[in-house]
């Protein structure tokens, strides 16, 4: 047995054997050509990609129906992309002053291009190498008439497995077949993790080079949760996995039972329960997990497309999509947040020395007014089909608030004057995700509708610690008591100020932390769909008057790991069984 690490990018357990998807081994034919024969080779050319713009628009038509419009931009994308005039001039360009056959030209092209983006240090980034790959493998297949495999026709349960997976891989598995991914490159923004999430299957990604000696048909277990990949499993880590994967079954029927029940503590106190999203699509799931309403639509990842930033009516119909699967429950969009490790180029937004103390979210929207300006109509029309509420991130002081509301307002007039209808009453909060902005919380909550607490960066900027850094990680630590005084802080003075206050961060979706947090005063919960039930079975067991004394105690102690251990110790005497304690 072999136990690789990786990036968990979509959580789960699952066991089945491999199905290696590997470049084709086939060399490009590299070779001189006459300067009489160029107009043959850019005839061969134009004829490759027209065969491959026609597939690449039949791949569009069925994203559409399998994943919806946002999905289907990527396509689009890589339509332009093929069309773009600079790309085709420097393809003839270079064909008739190097006069070598075009696939050569086009394999050189490529490496360039992909070679130019490495050089920048962006994650996001690796989905448009892929996009670049993707475009010139299709074209080149063509060229010399392969046939690349078809994920749609197989015929046994497998866990996919590649160095990278384009987003026609992804759209082309039969979700059915495949349990689960694995590959060597991406990451948690990558096209297949958010398609993988999208879609509810384990991935653990970025495993490097690590993947050379999986053959197809070897046994693999994946653990979404953990990042772990297991190959060729002993008798013991098999049992394992199909115990862990009984459980969750288990676990997942059990839940099911309690999704139309109120969301109330044991002593009939009321709580509200939402889900995080980051694509339209996974509203759906949100729905059917029975969430409250959406408590953050990231809706960054909209900006993540290749090759082009979204505009206002794209957006807008994003954003009436996840309103209207919602059905009248509330959807809270956050509005971009980028910068830090979320780097847009396209937006001007590039590295920096120190990128998450730098030229990020509001920041950034403060500066690119209209860009803001064209997400907060797009907004503001959605507003039309439901109950949508804006969510303005990384705020750190009362002038950047009031310059965002300000540009809100702007908004608000321009849609008027453009003829649509807009609510005057549409509800705008801030994250709280900066020590000063929970140190100022309580002149924060005069001016805003309500508050989320972002405790992924809140905790970030407390312990000054780069939550990717391995090196620090030990010091990334929700439970510290630093950040659970800032936390009851900014409660308080939500409360005492008559809004209210919920959170968004990864915290939420702890159950020792949630019964921290309703001892606290937390009134929401937000967190990703899979995570909801478990919660909720949780917090009705739970005697809120008992999680307020437990949230004494916490108050009192000096360590994370101290108070890491009583929340166990508490949460395991509610918990008759682990469904509300496995992950």
């Amino acid at each position: 047995m072999r136990e690789l690490r990786g990036i968990p990018a979509s959580p789960g357990v699952v066991s089945a054997p491999a199905f290696v998807l590997k470049e084709d081994d086939i060399a490009v034919p590299s070779y001189p050509i006459e300067a009489k024969a160029v107009p043959g080779e850019w005839a061969r050319f134009e004829t490759a990609a027209e065969k491959a713009r026609l597939e690449v628009a039949e791949l569009r038509d069925r994203t559409l129906k399998a994943a919806g419009a946002d999905q289907a931009a990527i396509f689009d994308a890589h339509l332009l992309m093929m069309s773009d005039p600079e790309f085709l001039e420097s393809l003839q360009e270079r064909l008739g002053s190097t006069l070598r056959n075009i696939e050569r030209i086009i394999v050189d092209l490529e490496t360039e291009l992909v070679d130019k983006l490495s050089r920048i240090e962006d994650a996001s980034l690796q989905a448009r190498s892929a996009d670049i790959h993707d475009i010139s493998r299709r074209i080149l297949s063509h060229l010399m008439e392969r046939t690349a495999p078809d994920l749609s026709t197989l015929g046994e349960d497998v866990v996919l497995v590649a160095h990278d997976l384009l987003p026609s891989d992804m759209i082309a598995l039969k979700k059915g077949r495949v349990r689960g991914i694995v590959t060597e490159a991406g990451g948690k923004t990558s096209h297949v993790a958010i398609l993988a999430r999208a879609f509810e299957l384990p991935a653990v990604l970025g495993l490097g080079k690590a993947l050379s000696g999986i053959s197809s048909g070897d046994i693999l277990v994946v653990d979404g949760d953990g990042g772990r990949v297991l190959l060729q499993p002993d008798a013991e880590a098999l049992k394992d996995a199909t115990a862990a994967q009984a459980a969750a079954r288990a676990a997942a029927m059990s839940l099911a039972q309690i999704i139309d029940l109120p969301s109330l503590t044991s002593d009939g106190q009321p709580f509200i329960l939402k889900a995080n999203i980051e694509v339209p699509e996974e509203a759906e799931a949100a729905w059917d997990h029975g969430a409250g309403g959406i408590g953050l639509f990231r809706s960054e990842f909209l900006f993540f497309q290749p090759g082009h930033i979204p505009g206002e009516e794209e957006q807008y119909r994003a954003y009436r999509q996840v309103v209207e699967t919602m059905k009248g429950r509330p959807v809270t969009i956050r509005t971009l947040d980028i910068g830090g490790d979320k780097v847009l180029p396209e937006l001007g937004a590039l590295d920096e020395k120190n990128p998450l103390l730098g030229w990020r979210a509001i920041r950034f929207c403060l500066a690119k007014q209209d860009v803001f300006l064209a997400q907060l109509r797009a907004i503001l029309r959605a507003a039309a089909h439901g109950d949508v509420r804006i969510m303005l991130p990384m705020i750190a002081s009362a002038d950047e608030l009031d310059q965002a509301f300000d540009l809100l307002h702007q908004a608000r007039r321009e849609c008027k004057q453009r003829g649509y209808e807009v609510s005057e009453d549409i509800k705008a909060g801030i994250m709280i995700e900066i020590p000063a902005a929970a140190l100022m919380s309580d002149i924060l909550a005069r001016k805003a509708d309500f508050f989320s607490i972002g405790t992924n960066d809140l905790t970030q900027y407390t312990m000054a610690v780069d939550r990717g850094n391995e090196r620090v990680a030990y010091l990334y630590e929700p439970f510290n008591p630093a950040v659970i005084r800032l936390i009851k802080m900014t409660i308080d003075n939500g409360r005492a100020a008559g809004i209210p206050v919920g959170m968004c961060g990864e915290m939420a979706a702890d159950p020792a932390a949630a019964l921290l947090l309703l001892g606290l005063g937390l009134e929401e919960f937000s967190m990703s769909s899979a995570s909801l039930l478990r919660v909720k079975r949780l917090l009705r067991s739970v005697n809120k008057a008992e999680a307020e004394k437990a949230a004494r105690e916490v108050l009192g102690m000096s360590s994370s790991k101290e108070v890491s251990a009583y929340l166990s110790e508490r949460v395991a005497a509610y918990c008759r069984d682990s469904s509300c304690i496995a992950p």
